[in-house]
């Protein structure tokens, strides 16, 4: 059984998420970002960071320079002219390497929330999608074919979030883009989910079912809050993977 204390926390952390996303929402239509893609990243990461994702935002996102000059992809050409008059407006310090990398990794949980999210109602509303993806014949828990959906519709996203990033900064063919997106978020990505599967896994089996006795039903508060947390856990595995890619010079520093 369920307590009550952990349905008014779930709640709680839900609305504290889904504001935090309106707030950063409101503030970037007035002071839109310089790429893009961002504008719907930093929303995206408050509905499960919540405050985190406000901070992150207010203190290197609408405020902090694009990013270091330092450390643009070996592949890419220089930022259009309002990325580079915003990265040196009003004398803005440069955005420090643990933040670069935090936007990287944010940029690439973006596209994993969406996919998540659609994969995780869609199999709710039509059972019949988990049997194709294998419940029960490869697998009795329906949770391990809903990961294989949730884990191919975030790539699609994820490819979709990088390709826009890349883009508006480079001379390259749509293809050669493409290209490039696979290659700088598909280890990010697949880090990502394996934290995120990683505590869904703990939640499922070990909190509910194991010590609580109860099911983690797509349609219940107590399992967004349990996504939640799991979405700062894919943050922390996907973030030493973004570090070395951007490193490496396969990833844009955001």
């Amino acid at each position: 059984m369920i307590p009550t204390w952990l349905h008014v926390l779930a709640i709680i952390s839900l609305l504290v998420g889904a504001l935090s996303a309106l707030i950063i929402a409101v503030d970037i239509k007035r002071h839109p970002q310089p790429m893009a893609v961002m504008n719907a990243v930093w929303p995206i990461s408050g509905l499960y960071a919540g405050p985190l994702a406000l901070w992150g935002y207010g203190r290197f996102g609408r405020a902090a320079p694009y990013g270091t000059s330092h450390e643009k992809h070996p592949r890419l050409e220089q930022p259009h002219a309002g990325m580079a008059q915003h990265s040196s407006h009003d004398g803005a310090a440069e955005t420090p390497h643990f933040a670069i990398v935090g936007k990287g990794a944010a940029h690439c949980g973006a596209g994993c929330t969406l996919g998540d999210i659609l994969a995780e109602w869609l199999v709710f509303f039509v059972p019949a999608i988990a049997v194709w993806f294998g419940w029960h014949s490869l697998f009795d828990e329906k949770i391990f074919a809903v990961w294989i959906l949730d884990f191919i519709v975030a790539f699609g996203f994820g490819i979709a979030f990088q390709y826009h990033a890349i883009k508006p900064m480079s001379d390259l063919s749509p293809s050669q883009v493409l290209i490039a997106a696979i290659k700088a978020d598909t280890l990010s990505l697949t880090a990502w989910q394996v934290g995120m599967y990683g505590f869904m896994a703990i939640a499922h089996f070990g909190l509910f079912a194991g010590l609580l006795g109860a099911a983690l039903d797509v349609n219940s508060a107590e399992f967004w809050f349990m996504m939640q947390i799991a979405m700062v856990c894919g943050f922390m595995t996907a973030y030493p993977v973004n570090a070395w890619l951007i490193r490496k010079g396969i990833k844009e520093a955001m």
